[in-house]
C-alpha cells in the first residue's frame, strides 16, 4: 500500500476497525474511506454494490461484523450466522467486482475446534467439532476464510484473512449483558470497588454513561444494588464486597492489545500477499511453495488464515486477580462454578506471524493499567 492509496475501512466505528483506522492514520496513510451503519448498511448488496462502485476503494480492511460475547452470541444465533455471512459476502465479492488489490478479513480464533492441541496452529481448522456457544458466528467467520480463498483460486485475487486471539483495549464493550471477559471483569470490579468506598457520586456516573439493563444513576440506591447483585456484585453485613466470576477460573485464555491487532493488520496488509500465506499439499503430502497459479492443479490449498496473537496465556482466575490489583480493589472473588467455561485453554500458536517479522508489544498488566485509564476517563468526560 501506498501512503496515498485508496483504504476502505469497513467497520471504523466498532471496537477493531476503529483501532485499524487509528493505526493508518499513525503511519500516515490519508486517503481513508469510512461510512457509518446508518449510512451504509453492509447486510444490503445492493447498497453495498452501489457504494463500491461509486468509491472503488484499492484496499479493504473489513472489519465489519455482529459480535459479542458468549452469552449474546448463544441467545442470538440466527441475527449471529446471518449478518455474518451477509455482510462478508457482500463486501468480499464486490471487493472482486471492482478490482480491489488487497483485502484483509478479519475473523476470531473462536473458528477453531472445542477440542483441539495447544498451542492452536492454524492447520487445526476444521479437524474438530465447534465450541457450541460460538458456532454460528464460527462458521460465519469459517465460510469468509473460504471465500477469500476460493476467489483467490477462482479469479486471481489477493484476499487474506487474519485470526485474532481475544482482544481488549479502548473502545471495547463494557455492557455486562453482552460484553467480552476481560472487559466484564473490569467494569464489576471497578463497581465493586465504588461499592465498598461507598462511592454512589461515581457509582451513578458510571451508569450515566453505560446504564445496564435500562439502570442509569438517576434510580434509586434499591434499585441500582439490586442490578448489580443480578451481576454478582454484592456487599455483605458486614460491609464486605464480593465479585462473581462465572465458571470455575480454571479456562486458559490469551489477550491482545486492540492496538497491537491493529499493528498486525496493518503490517499484513503492507507485507503479505496470499500467494505467500500457504504451502500446498500435492497428493503425496509432500508440502511446497506455490510459483504459480499452475500449482494450484497439484494439490490442496487449504489453511491461508493467518493468526494474530501473543502466544501467552493467563488463567480466568489469574485474569481476575490482575484487575483486582491493577483497581486496588479490597473485597474477594467468588467462582460461580454453575457458570459456562468454555473450553478449557485456548492459545494460538503465532509461528507464522511471527516469521513474518510481527510481534505483539503490550503485555497484559500494561494493557489492564491502560485500558483502565481509558474507562475512567469515558466517565470523566475526558475522552
Amino acid at each position: 500500500m501506498k501512503k496515498t492509496s485508496k483504504i476502505y475501512v469497513a467497520g471504523h466505528c466498532g471496537f477493531v476497525g476503529s483501532a485499524i483506522l487509528k493505526s493508518l492514520r499513525g503511519k500516515g496513510y490519508e486517503n481513508l474511506i469510512t461510512r457509518e451503519h446508518k449510512r451504509l448498511n453492509l447486510v444490503d448488496s445492493v447498497a453495498t454494490a452501489s457504494f463500491f462502485k461509486r468509491e472503488r476503494p484499492e484496499y479493504v480492511f473489513l472489519a465489519a461484523a455482529k459480535v459479542g460475547g458468549i452469552l449474546a452470541s448463544n441467545y442470538h444465533r440466527a441475527n449471529f450466522i446471518y449478518e455474518n455471512l451477509m455482510i462478508q459476502n457482500n463486501v468480499i465479492h464486490q471487493s472482486y467486482i471492482h478490482s480491489v488489490k488487497k483485502l484483509l478479513f478479519l475473523g476470531s480464533t473462536c473458528i477453531y475446534p472445542k477440542k483441539t492441541y495447544q498451542p492452536i496452529k492454524e492447520e487445526y481448522l476444521l479437524t474438530g467439532n465447534l465450541e457450541y456457544t460460538h458456532e454460528p458466528y464460527a462458521i460465519a467467520k469459517i465460510a469468509g476464510i473460504k471465500m477469500c480463498e476460493s476467489y483467490n483460486i477462482q479469479y486471481g485475487t489477493n484476499f487474506i484473512s487474519a485470526m485474532p486471539t481475544n482482544l481488549y483495549g479502548p473502545k471495547d464493550n463494557f455492557d455486562l449483558e453482552t460484553c467480552q471477559i476481560l472487559p466484564a471483569f473490569l467494569r464489576k470490579i471497578h463497581l465493586g470497588k465504588l461499592l465498598e468506598n461507598c462511592d454512589w457520586d461515581s457509582i451513578r456516573a458510571d451508569l450515566n454513561r453505560r446504564p445496564i439493563e435500562g439502570i442509569n444513576g438517576k434510580a434509586n440506591e434499591k434499585e441500582i444494588i439490586g442490578m448489580m447483585e443480578k451481576f454478582g456484585i454484592r456487599m455483605d453485613s458486614n460491609k464486605s464486597v464480593k465479585v462473581e466470576i462465572g465458571g470455575n477460573g480454571k479456562p486458559l485464555r490469551e489477550f491482545l492489545w486492540n492496538g497491537d491487532m491493529a499493528d498486525a493488520c496493518v503490517f499484513l496488509m503492507e507485507h503479505e500477499s496470499f500467494k505467500g500465506s500457504f504451502n500446498i499439499t500435492s497428493s503425496g503430502g509432500k508440502q511446497m511453495l506455490p510459483q504459480s497459479t499452475s500449482d494450484h492443479d497439484s494439490g490442496e490449498i487449504r489453511n491461508t488464515h493467518i493468526n494474530i496473537g501473543t502466544g501467552k496465556e493467563i488463567s480466568i482466575a489469574k485474569l481476575a486477580k490482575t484487575i483486582t490489583q491493577v483497581l486496588d480493589f479490597k473485597g474477594s472473588l467468588v467462582f460461580n462454578t454453575s457458570g459456562l467455561d468454555g473450553a478449557s485453554r485456548k492459545i494460538t500458536d503465532v509461528t507464522k506471524l511471527n516469521s513474518l517479522g510481527w510481534k505483539h508489544k503490550v503485555e497484559l498488566n500494561k494493557g489492564i493499567e491502560q485500558l483502565y485509564q481509558w474507562y475512567k476517563a469515558t466517565i470523566e468526560g475526558t475522552s
